[in-house]
């Protein structure tokens, strides 16, 4: 039976990082945001590359969801699935993916921001997607009667090893050293977007060093960031401790 871990990571949150470092696994598959198409051919929200991604993936959501209820493709013990909660915009919620271990990635929305407008102009609130990981994080909590795992982006990128190795624990996975790095270059599991988003980590082979100084934002920018706190700081509050 496929154990699915279904990761809930806004963008720009260190998400194809940990992709990799999961798919580094010999027991593990991974897939790279598959509800992407749908949400954007339900939403018209263009962003870039938006019409190769529709002609690329299945963008009907209830088969997405169906898909990703299954065993994994290549039959692989574990299937780790990068998902956007802001992606969620149709008929279908974390509740449509019941027997997925649910985790939560988290990073301060003054570097998601940062970060994200280097690659988007125009950036809202909500596609930074920490609201929706809260809401996420609440109803799976009520689910299930206790919290699911929340991993801060700066506590993996200042010690992987130990961040990591709580991270599967939570998981109830054992702790894999090959998490720590990976081939690099483009991954035959990217999303075709990769060709715009993906630079700097096709250029790596591992995580990258502790984050360095909290960058400076632009005054819409920064207007964005700070209605992300609230939500960030609750997420927060719940993450492993480093």
């Amino acid at each position: 039976m496929t154990l699915r871990i279904a990761m809930w990571s806004g963008p720009r949150n260190l998400s194809t990082a940990m992709m990799r470092s999961f798919g580094a696994r010999a027991d593990t598959f991974v897939s790279d945001e598959p509800f992407y198409g749908a949400y954007l051919k339900a939403t018209g929200d263009r962003q870039p590359m938006a019409d190769e991604v529709i002609a690329d993936m299945e963008c009907d959501w209830h088969a997405v969801t169906a898909a990703q209820n299954g065993a994994a493709p290549d039959g692989s013990a574990i299937w780790y699935q990068k998902h956007m909660p802001h992606h969620m915009e149709g008929p279908v919620s974390i509740l449509d993916l019941p027997n997925a271990r649910h985790a939560f990635l988290i990073r301060d929305p003054i570097r998601v921001a940062a970060s994200y407008a280097n690659k988007r102009t125009e950036i809202r609130a909500e596609h930074l997607g920490i609201a929706r990981q809260r809401e996420y994080f609440e109803m799976e909590a009520n689910r299930t009667g206790k919290a699911p795992p929340v991993i801060d982006s700066a506590d993996i990128l200042s010690d992987p090893e130990q961040m990591l190795t709580k991270l599967c624990a939570a998981l109830g996975i054992v702790w894999d050293p090959a998490m720590l790095s990976w081939a690099k270059g483009p991954h035959r599991e990217d999303g075709i977007w990769g060709t715009h988003w993906y630079d700097k980590v096709n250029a790596s082979t591992g995580f990258g060093g502790p984050p360095g100084d909290m960058p400076t934002l632009g005054e819409e920018y920064q207007k964005t960031a700070d209605a992300c706190r609230d939500d960030y700081e609750f997420m927060r509050k719940h993450a492993i401790a480093a």
